[in-house]
């Protein structure tokens, strides 16, 4: 595998001309689509249970908590075939899927049921994410990767506008079970599409696990603007859940609208995306990493607009300008960070990365609901939007006034 496709810089959708990996994104698509109908089924069939802001903080932080077993996935991702990785992660979340939707079919469903299914459905997610970058690094060169990482967010966005849009008038026509079945079927597809792919075996030397966690903690803590921005994107994941997961339903059944709005407004960030993709492909900034981190800061644009009692439009428009910033950044790090480390670590690290970065989400997730019951929504999402324009401000503070070795990065040899 990794072979050069095209030269120069390209289009994103150039690389669909080889099918050793058009497949993944293929799968990737599928696999976005479905989540679009996980988030809306979880938060509206938990508040439909009656279980109100209290059960949804539960669910919701039982649903996020596996993300603290991202290292161990980091560790299965630089072991074994990465495609069979994300191939058993995406059968994983079909079975957690199929059982959550059937559970809310049968009404009166317990609380510690929710809560379980919730949690095996985050398991599989710590699996596929640290994981998803790592194969893109194995099926292409550095130089197609920055197109290849634009069109992941692409088809992720496409996908998200897909299940996003679809699910809202799903929820409120037929009910949350079956959008929650809908994303386990759609994961059943995307496991079959990424199980055909074909990728070779690790070249490291196998060593016990705790020394693949150590190795990898090695390489994540080698340059200084890897963990200074992945200390900044704590404190934006953060806001993000208390926004999307709680106080943005919460304020939607306040009068401000209904499960079809939130869908519409949260398609808005995918539907920034597309675009912001494309110019991440193409855009070399002098200094990747200071504008790679300044550009959070147009996540608190929606929040803001919610705090201050906007119309569910308002909001929905102010959605996308996050979209596209949002993905030029996704585009920027991630190929920093494949360019920066070898391939044998590369998932391990990623998972470091991301394990730091949703290290609050359980305890964010057990506070959300009942301070959105102390401060009410409008509060809630106003504080998160503060929050990160706080972590982005003291992120370039730290980046900027310090020793430059802390924006280098070096591309290491592979590709």
């Amino acid at each position: 595998m990794n072979k050069p496709l095209i030269t120069g810089i390209c289009s994103p959708l150039a690389l669909l001309r080889d099918q050793s990996v058009a497949g993944l994104f293929a799968a990737h698509l599928v696999s976005c689509s479905s989540i679009g109908f996980g988030q809306l089924a979880l938060a509206w069939g938990t508040m439909r249970e009656g279980y109100g802001a209290g059960g949804l903080s539960l669910v919701l932080a039982s649903n996020a908590f596996p993300a603290l077993l991202m290292i161990c996935g980091g560790v299965i991702g630089d072991r074994f075939r990465r495609h069979k990785v994300l191939a058993g992660a995406e059968a994983l979340t079909c079975a957690s899927w199929l059982a959550i939707g059937a559970a809310l079919a049968a009404h009166g469903t317990s609380l510690p049921l929710l809560c379980t299914l919730a949690a095996v459905g985050g398991t599989a997610t710590a699996l596929y994410l640290p994981t998803l970058p790592g194969l893109v690094a194995d099926l292409l060169t550095s130089r197609d990767r920055p197109a290849g990482n634009a069109l992941i967010n692409q088809t992720q966005s496409v996908g998200l506008l897909i299940g996003l849009a679809s699910s809202g008038v799903v929820v409120a026509t037929i009910g949350p079970a079956w959008a929650a079945s809908a994303r386990g079927l759609l994961c059943a597809i995307s496991a079959f599409l990424l199980s055909r792919l074909t990728t070779g075996r690790s070249k490291r030397i196998a060593t016990g696990p705790l020394r693949d966690l150590r190795d990898g903690w090695r390489h994540f803590g080698e340059r200084p603007w890897v963990w200074i921005m992945t200390l900044q994107y704590t404190a934006i994941i953060t806001a993000l859940a208390c926004y999307t997961e709680v106080a943005g339903p919460l304020y939607m059944a306040d009068g401000h609208g209904d499960a079809r709005a939130w869908g519409i407004i949260r398609a808005g960030e995918p539907l920034g995306a597309l675009l912001g993709a494309t110019l991440g492909a193409r855009w070399r900034p002098a200094h990747t990493i200071l504008t790679a981190a300044a550009l959070p800061a147009a996540v608190s644009l929606p929040m803001l607009a919610m705090g201050s009692g906007a119309s569910w439009q308002v909001i929905a428009i102010s959605a996308t300008v996050p979209g596209v910033t949002q993905a030029v950044y996704y585009v920027l790090w991630t190929t920093a960070l494949q360019d920066s480390f070898p391939s044998e670590a590369l998932v391990r690290v990623n998972s470091w990365n991301m394990v730091s970065s949703y290290a609050l989400m359980p305890l964010t997730m057990l506070t959300a609901g009942p301070l959105a019951n102390l401060v009410g929504a409008q509060h809630l999402a106003t504080r998160a939007g503060l929050l990160v324009l706080t972590a982005t401000i003291a992120t370039l503070i730290v980046l900027g006034t310090g020793p430059r070795a802390r924006l280098s990065f070096q591309r290491s040899p592979v590709g």
